[in-house]
């Protein structure tokens, strides 16, 4: 299995087709995972495969991800850890911003703690759409910081603008944001990605992970599985990482069977007919 190829995220290379691990929690990012067994075996499976390239957030549970993450893969020898700050759970599974430099930090420490680590491979700043540019300049300058005292080797930003890549773009190792072949609004950060070399990883590749926009319905989409002999999943991620090669993949999933789907997408070669169709 290539898994891919190699592209860099910050100061490391990784495959292309990594490991998103938000869904081995509970139904809404929350709480235990309904097969606990399965979830190790998932992570089992993801060691197995040599993806080095995983995705996770102590407020993913909260802290129920990270810990199973530690459990099945510590000491995480040649896997690059990437984590996201900025936002923290109520006792009912909320979302709340957590979002001023001081919390960032405390974000970064309590990923370190959850994880078992002294240092992560990046740690994505996760903006609000209202956060003032002002208060996205002190939120970089926390992060860089951070960085900079040797607690993540690169920082990271999610769900920005192109205004806000802008201002980030001499400080940072890889952009997360909403992009698949429906939702396409994230492109100028894409181009923009490319441009300078820096690492785009595309979350919701198939869709919304709570059932918005699912791609793997888009008549293209089936069209093309069917002609190709794949299924809808792995066209769309084949066609995703055909857009750059600063594409870095994190599809998640809590089945061993669905992350052995997605990983053969990396074998997939899209013909021109295929191209045409889905662009």
């Amino acid at each position: 299995m290539t898994l891919a190829g190699t592209a860099a995220l910050g100061p490391h290379t990784v495959h292309r087709m990594g490991y998103g691990a938000m869904q081995l929690a509970g139904p809404g990012v929350f709480g235990p995972p309904k097969d606990r067994d399965e979830a190790l075996r998932v992570l089992a499976a993801v060691r197995e495969a040599g993806i080095d390239h995983i995705d996770t957030s102590q407020y993913y549970g909260p802290d129920v991800v990270n810990e199973l993450l530690r459990e099945a893969l510590h000491p995480y020898d040649g896997i690059t850890l990437v984590s996201k700050v900025g936002a923290r759970r109520d006792d009912e599974g909320g979302w709340i911003p957590w979002n001023q430099p001081d919390d960032l930090r405390q974000g970064i420490e309590d990923n370190l703690r959850s994880l078992g680590v002294e240092r992560l491979g990046a740690v994505n700043l996760r903006v609000m759409p209202q956060d003032p540019m002002d208060l996205f300049e002190k939120q970089l300058a926390a992060m860089v910081q951070a960085r900079d005292e040797g607690l993540i080797d690169a920082v990271g930003i999610s769900n920005v603008s192109k205004d806000q890549f802008a201002l980030a773009a001499d400080e940072i190792g890889c952009v997360q944001n909403p992009y698949n072949l429906v939702d396409r609004s994230s492109q100028p950060v894409l181009d923009a990605c490319t441009e300078r070399g820096i690492a785009f990883v595309p979350f919701f590749p198939l869709g919304s992970g709570f059932g918005i926009n699912d791609v793997r319905g888009h008549p293209a989409v089936v069209q093309t599985s069917q002609r190709l002999g794949a299924t809808p999943s792995q066209v769309a991620l084949a066609w995703t990482l055909a857009q750059s090669p600063v594409v870095l993949l994190i599809p998640g999933t809590s089945s061993t069977a669905h992350l052995a789907e997605n990983l053969a997408a990396a074998e997939i070669s899209l013909d021109e007919e295929a191209i045409a169709l889905l662009s």
